[in-house]
């Protein structure tokens, strides 16, 4: 029911998001677009396998939001880093009944001519401390095939959390994916690996 969809650098800036990635990756991103709804904005890369990797940050030139933003944003600090994993489901309204508690209510959104729904929590924040995944439904077009390609690909994806193994239970009957490894931890921690050009680079 779920397929991995995209990975999410979450930064101060989108400056700051950037020089991380090319600082860890050696990728340069590109120019992504404003997400008015939620006062943010992006840059965005292609990986192989039809995923892609997005650097977010809030828009300080954009009016604030009436409510919360997605992926934390407001309650973001610190350094750049991999916030968030964002999964794909053609029927947002079943996956999302089986996802944890608090996982979102389904927004409509849109940037140019991309049309998509998204589970977004009441306060922002995911469940296990932004570890549960995000959800998606594209209306239409996929970003993924219009992004240059970096020639990067995701090889693994490493979720740990306290409670990991309850989340690994609940994601068990609705992702089906080898890359995407959840397992219990001290404190909540996302990591991924990429081949870039053959080498192994962690994010």
């Amino acid at each position: 029911m779920l397929t991995l969809d995209h990975l999410a650098v979450a930064a101060n800036t989108l400056d700051e998001g950037q020089a991380h990635v090319l600082q860890t990756l050696g990728i340069k991103m590109q120019p992504g677009g404003q997400h008015e709804r939620f006062a943010t904005h992006n840059l965005l890369i292609g990986l192989a396998d039809g995923l892609y990797l997005e650097v977010i940050a809030i828009d300080p030139a954009a009016r604030a939001p009436v409510d919360a933003r997605w992926f934390n944003l407001d309650r973001f600090a610190g350094a750049a880093r991999l916030h968030n994993w964002i999964c794909r489901t053609d029927d947002m309204t079943t996956a999302l009944a089986q996802m944890p508690a608090g996982a979102g209510r389904i927004v409509d959104l849109a940037r140019g001519d991309l049309r998509w729904k998204m589970a977004v929590p009441e306060d922002g924040k995911l469940p296990y401390d932004e570890m549960c995944p995000a959800l998606i439904e594209w209306q239409g077009a996929h970003p993924a095939p219009r992004l240059v390609q970096s020639g990067a690909r995701l090889t693994r994806l490493e979720v740990t959390h306290p409670q990991g193994e309850a989340l690994a239970a609940t994601l068990a009957p609705l992702l089906d994916d080898p890359r995407v490894v959840i397992t219990a931890g001290d404190a909540p921690l996302m990591r991924a690996c990429f081949d870039v050009a053959g080498q192994e680079r962690w994010l």
